[in-house]
């Protein structure tokens, strides 16, 4: 147990440094496109339908609007934690398990970048 790594290397912090920066810059993109949608005021010419269908489609846009709110929400939370991981690579604290205190593997942080815990410790919190 003496040789296990207590943190990744620079040059694996790098890596992921980069991974993230790339994951960020696709999720604010995404997060504009939502937003942008949310924004979007425009009608789609239903204002000769009837009434029945106008309501309808009042209703429909209202949902929508209410599921891309929902999706800008969890987009920003998103960005946010990726940000937060920038800087526990900045200091060095990346890919430490805030549970265990052991590396988080590779693979975990590959497929979830700004994970803070373990496997093992999220097994725990069931």
């Amino acid at each position: 147990m003496a040789d296990e790594k207590l943190r990744y290397s620079d040059a694996e912090l790098q890596e992921f440094k980069q991974l993230i920066q790339d994951k960020i810059a696709k999720a604010e993109n995404d997060l504009g496109l939502i937003k942008e949608s949310f924004i979007n005021n425009q009608n789609n010419g239903t204002d000769d339908t009837s009434p029945t269908f106008k309501a309808f489609e009042e209703g429909a846009e209202t949902l929508s609007k209410e599921q891309n709110a929902i999706l800008a929400s969890r987009q920003e939370k998103f960005v946010r934690d990726l940000k937060h991981a920038l800087i526990r690579i900045q200091n060095k604290t990346y890919g430490i398990c805030r549970v265990t205190g052991k590396l988080i593997p590779k693979e975990r942080l590959r497929a979830v970048p700004h994970a803070t815990l373990s496997i093992e410790a999220k097994n725990m919190q069931r």
